[in-house]
């Protein structure tokens, strides 16, 4: 394996534990630590009972190093599915080395292989060097679009 080499493979039940780290170092990174309320069992019963998401996992050297969740969604416009990218994670060790960009090649190849019209994903907005990155990779930010959400006990009560 040549020195600038991950390799992807497919998360498997076993990987829930590294998952959940991986989530955890992120939402660190993202400096919303406290957010994260997922567990090892959440992760395996969404991940891997329901299957309503799926990882692939990055490894270098034979380590883990980074890991990409994502599943389909659907656009009418289009009359097909797309892959909206949860999160793409690779540890700052190894950044610079173009993993981020190997990340998103190996997520375009699974959107092409299954016929899918779209890759999309959400960045923060103080995140500058990540933005900078997705548009040098020719990614469109969606300026004319807000994201809305109704969770928690909002949602709850929605649903009465």
């Amino acid at each position: 394996m040549s020195e600038r080499t991950i390799e992807f493979r497919y998360a498997v039940e076993q990987d829930v534990p590294l998952i959940l780290a991986f989530i955890r170092e992120l939402a660190d990174y993202e400096k919303m630590l406290d957010q994260v309320v997922a567990t090892e069992d959440t992760l395996l019963e969404w991940l891997f009972v329901k299957e309503k998401a799926e990882v692939i996992i990055g490894e270098y050297n034979g380590e883990a190093v980074g890991f990409a969740l994502y599943f389909h969604n659907f656009s009418t416009f289009l009359g097909r599915a797309g892959i909206y990218l949860e999160d793409l994670y690779v540890q700052p060790t190894v950044r610079g080395k173009g993993f981020g960009k190997a990340f998103l090649k190996r997520l375009a190849e699974i959107a092409v292989e299954r016929g899918c019209g779209r890759l999309e994903w959400w960045c923060l907005d103080w995140n500058r060097q990540s933005i900078d990155f997705y548009l040098a990779m020719g990614a469109e930010p969606m300026e004319d679009w807000t994201v809305y959400r109704i969770a928690g006990d909002t949602l709850v009560d929605l649903a009465r």
